[in-house]
């Protein structure tokens, strides 16, 4: 694997070794654990990316022992793909803990692709405001302390075991009374709130988990609900079309707020609207009170003009890569101004100095991120059919491939066919391999779904990770170094995350 870490590190160890030698001590453990314990190892080995972005284990051992146990307990629980749709529990909990999350005025998110990127959006937009943020969002990339951040930035390894050790004795509580104990996901959500109070924030940025009306978030009221495109994902627990799915994500309306709607399929809509006239809540929609306005692709990103509630705001630079992110970035920008009531108590909008600033400081690791030149390897979260489908868009835009070798591994409850009959058109060959979750399909398992999608001759396995990069590296680069070869990582959140360990410099 000589050819994966960035020129120049021929003297470094290669931390692909170290990688598989910590996950295989780490078997007793979950999965999904043994793989942040191990990232973060190997990461140091190289020099790490920068902390905003992805922590690193505690240097101090006693701190670093104590963020292990805490990893273990939460490791007990169910995971967040199990679920006994019901916020009795979670209710319990804050209510035990004084109800942080009433704390603080909040913003909402939901939907089905683009939750995470528009939340990072708007922490950054009210940051760039002066307000002390708090943002909660799911899944992590590389690191759970990432899914608690406080102006900008991951909870510290300290602070996450602090916050956990004052509701430990709550949760054990409520578990006792409950038919059920409390979930992983429900566990971190109580975290998260009582963080944010304890800091404290000025508003808290929080991302649904799965659906709306029943997740473990919904115990705030947002001021603001803010609904991403919905499409299908998750329909065995959400249904089967978007109107039915967006029924469930309706669920984040309260009463009297401000709902910021991205453009959605028609049913939706109408599930949306509704809902809304329901709780007397104002309606903004993309494409009619707020959008985009122009957008032209730019170096390392893009130059957008976007219209917000307040008026237009030109020249926009966004260090992000396609159409969707545009979209992301209207319905953010719309967001933040319902929040400082622009279009409603005040007319005029934002200050355009302060909004070009913010975005432009926008970063969303695992979002067509590029962590390695010559050849190119990009990264990019997309598991369902929408996401892909918008990813293959963007890369056609964003980049100049003369040839791009995919390497794909997917959860096994994904719409797997629909992913890859998304990339079809933009790989020239696909390299299937796995993660080391447990919920990860077998790769001989998405190769015989591969082979049905792109052919025999474009399908090669490789179930381990490393050997999948590699694999893909080298038929990228059959071409020659200057021919334009490149390799994009998809599929799951954990694949790039684990692909980001290997070969992430930032």
């Amino acid at each position: 694997m000589s050819e994966l870490p960035p020129n120049g590190d021929h003297d470094l160890p290669d931390p692909l070794d170290s990688f598989d030698e910590i996950i295989a001590e780490e078997t007793g453990r979950d999965p999904d654990l043994a793989v942040i314990e191990a990232g973060s190892r190997t990461l140091r080995t190289q020099g790490g990316l920068s902390r905003a972005d992805v922590p690193t284990r505690p240097a101090d051992p006693e701190v670093d022992k104590a963020l292990r146990e805490v990893e273990a307990e939460l490791a007990t629980r169910w995971g967040e793909t199990k679920l006994e749709p019901s916020v009795a529990r979670i209710a319990a909990l804050v209510d035990m803990l004084g109800d942080p999350q009433r704390s603080y005025p909040s913003i909402h998110i939901t939907g089905t692709n683009g939750k995470t990127s528009t939340a990072r959006m708007i922490e950054t937009l009210l940051g760039a405001f002066d307000l002390r943020t708090g943002r909660y969002t799911s899944p992590h990339v590389q690191s759970v302390t990432e899914r608690i951040s406080l102006d900008g930035e991951p909870i510290s390894a300290e602070r996450f075991i602090e916050t956990y050790q004052d509701i430990k004795p709550y949760v054990d509580m409520v578990d006792a009374s409950q038919e059920f104990r409390l979930s992983f996901f429900e566990v971190l959500t109580a975290m998260a709130y009582a963080a944010f109070a304890d800091a404290p924030v000025d508003v808290a940025v929080v991302e649904v988990g799965m659906g709306g009306s029943w997740d473990a978030t919904n115990v705030i009221d947002g001021d603001v609900a803010v609904v991403t495109p919905i499409d299908l994902d998750h329909t065995d627990r959400l249904g089967g079309t978007p109107g039915e799915i967006a029924v469930e994500k309706a669920g984040i309306v309260k009463r009297d707020a401000t709902v910021v709607l991205a453009q959605q399929p028609v049913d939706a809509a109408q599930v949306l609207l509704k809902k809304a006239a329901e709780v007397d809540a104002t309606v903004a929609r993309e494409g009619l009170e707020f959008g985009v306005v122009a957008r032209q692709v730019a170096v390392g990103g893009q130059l957008l003009t976007l219209r917000g509630l307040g008026g237009e705001y030109p020249e926009v630079y966004l260090p992000l890569h396609g159409p969707y992110q545009a979209h992301n970035a209207a319905v953010a920008l719309a967001a933040v101004e319902a929040f400082f009531g622009v279009g409603v108590q005040r007319p005029e909008p934002l200050d355009i100095d302060t909004v070009r600033k913010a975005f432009a400081a926008v970063t969303s690791p695992g979002r067509l991120e590029v962590v390695r030149r010559s050849p190119s390897v990009v990264l990019d979260a997309a598991h369902n059919p929408a996401g892909a489908r918008a990813t293959a868009e963007a890369v056609g835009e964003a980049f100049d491939f003369s040839r791009l070798v995919g390497v794909v591994g997917a959860s096994g409850d994904k719409n797997v066919r629909g992913v890859l009959e998304a990339f079809e058109p933009i790989f020239a060959e696909v390299v299937v391999t796995q993660n080391s979750s447990h919920r990860a399909m077998d790769a001989d398992e998405l190769a015989a779904i591969a082979v049905e999608v792109f052919g025999e001759d474009r399908v090669q396995v490789e179930p381990r990770l490393p050997d999948a990069l590699e694999a893909a590296i080298t038929l990228a680069e059959e071409d020659g170094e200057f021919a334009g070869g490149g390799v994009l990582v998809t599929g799951s959140v954990i694949t790039v995350g684990e692909a980001r360990l290997l070969l992430g410099r930032g």
